[in-house]
């Protein structure tokens, strides 16, 4: 800290100290201040001049939520800890804004520490640890918090009842999501909104246009929202004709204006199926500017596609491309075989400083979530469980299982590649579920980015091997694999 904020620091230590018992608020609120001009360090130090007894549980709150939102969260939990008497306000604003920050194990993690704390969480607190469940697809957890939600007989409200199906649906369990959206009470649209948006996730469009049919005579009008959780279904399942027609009634019926997110969606549906010409026309004709999002959209179109040209000019209007976008490139030069292009985004990423993005799964096993990143050895159990991966991979060798090495980034031998790709995230936890489970039992795993072709062919065949059903969400939608085969015919 430079002098001059040293000695700020300092009197308004002094002010703390002579006056915080009378004017918390007025303390709280330069706080906030120097946290919101950056001067977070300035903001630790009178934090810490503050005596814990003058920790005011409101202005406390109001400074954990403000410190939450601009993601300093070092700073809301230190204030947390000083509180000397937390109200329920004070949990929530901790627990809600872990959740808002992702970092949803803490957010667990306190929500136990507040019922050992005897404090009676309420509907706000459990639709932010709801949404923390969903987040990690945690079903153990799930069900639990489910649980207690009725052992203390909170009302569900359609906050609540929207929070559920959407937990339930993330957590791989789309017909305990279905389950209660036929019991609860259905007159708000963000209840519809929720299963709408968890069937197409899940790759049952022709279930979620069934659903958006019944709207109509439960007189529940359509939002923006639905729209858009409708686009996506088709878009998951290749309903081309379908989702032109809902974006056209969208329009012409609803009269609801098409946003960037509607847009983004028939791009998306467009570029799956192959139509990059009809996608890029779409783009092209758009009433308003085209962002980043659905520019790498297109991207990832063509890369499916190996297009390079069209993702050549996809790439050329993202103003700043991020570490996804110049791996999406890389991908259509490397599956497309032109090595020299390919090195030359790599030779970019590392002059501008880009590291891709790390992938990461997990699997939850004993109400324990475990993570793993590609060729992860730090789990205490590692041993085990590369030997048990071995021997996956040389079951479904025999099975007549081969590698799909075309996107390994790098202009190296079959061998090689096929070694890059036998420790990935997904197949770490996947692994780690197989030596943790009963046999029979079904596996859920999530992972934080899209998962590869080689690791979506090698766990049908591990399904079929097994003969266990292996659920798999990644950042676009969940893979069902069972029998050899995926729910999403390998569409996706």
């Amino acid at each position: 800290m430079s002098p001059n904020l040293r000695a700020t620091a300092g009197a308004h230590a002094n002010i703390i100290k002579l006056g915080y018992g009378m004017y918390p608020s007025l303390i709280s609120l330069m706080v906030v201040t120097y946290a919101s001009c950056d001067r977070l360090n300035l903001a630790r130090q009178l934090l810490v001049e503050i005596p814990a007894e003058y920790f005011h549980a409101v202005s406390a709150n109001l400074m954990i939520a403000r410190f939450m939102k601009m993601g300093a969260v070092d700073v809301a939990k230190m204030i947390f800890n000083e509180v000397p008497l937390r109200d329920l306000v004070t949990w929530n604003s901790l627990i809600g804004g872990y959740v808002k920050n992702d970092m949803c194990k803490e957010a667990l993690s306190v929500f136990r520490k507040m019922l050992r704390s005897n404090v009676e969480p309420d509907g706000y607190t459990f639709a932010s640890i709801i949404t923390a469940c969903a987040k990690l697809g945690a079903i153990d957890h799930a069900k639990w918090v489910h649980h207690l939600m009725t052992e203390r007989r909170i009302e569900l409200n359609y906050i609540l009842s929207s929070a559920l199906i959407d937990m339930y649906s993330k957590c791989g369990r789309i017909e305990i999501a279905r389950g209660i959206f036929d019991s609860v009470e259905r007159t708000n649209v963000s209840v519809w909104n929720a299963m709408i948006n968890g069937l197409g996730i899940h790759g049952f469009a022709l279930d979620a246009i069934e659903i958006f049919s019944l709207m109509g005579p439960e007189n529940v009008s359509p939002d923006s929202i639905t729209f858009i959780g409708l686009l996506a279904a088709c878009s998951h399942c290749g309903l081309v004709e379908e989702g032109q027609k809902y974006f056209q009634l969208m329009k012409n019926i609803y009269l609801i204006q098409p946003q960037l997110e509607h847009y983004g969606t028939m791009v998306d549906l467009l570029g799956r199926a192959g139509l990059l010409d009809e996608a890029y026309t779409v783009i092209k004709e758009m009433p308003i500017e085209p962002d980043a999002v659905i520019w790498r959209t297109f991207l990832s179109a063509c890369r499916i596609h190996k297009n390079s040209e069209m993702g050549e000019v996809a790439s050329t209007k993202i103003s700043h491309l991020g570490s996804g976008d110049y791996v999406l490139l890389s991908n259509i030069y490397c599956s497309t075989k032109k090595w020299d292009n390919a090195e030359k985004v790599r030779c970019v990423m590392k002059w501008k400083g880009v590291r891709k993005n790390s992938g990461k799964s997990w699997v939850e096993v004993g109400n324990v979530v475990h993570q793993f990143k590609a060729g992860d050895r730090s789990h205490p159990e590692a041993e085990l469980i590369y030997k048990t991966l071995k021997e996956l991979i040389h079951r479904t060798k025999l099975e007549g299982f081969s590698s799909t090495t075309e996107l390994v980034l790098m202009d190296i031998s079959d061998e090689e590649k096929e070694e890059n790709l036998s420790y990935h995230s997904e197949k770490l936890a996947l692994a780690y579920g197989i030596l943790k489970s009963s046999p029979g039992t079904r596996i859920q795993v999530s992972k934080n980015l899209r998962t590869c072709p080689d690791c979506h062919s090698w766990m049908k065949m591990v399904a079929k091997v097994l003969n266990r059903e292996i659920i798999v969400r990644d950042r676009i939608r969940f893979h069902h694999f069972a029998d050899g085969y995926c729910s999403c015919g390998d569409y996706w």
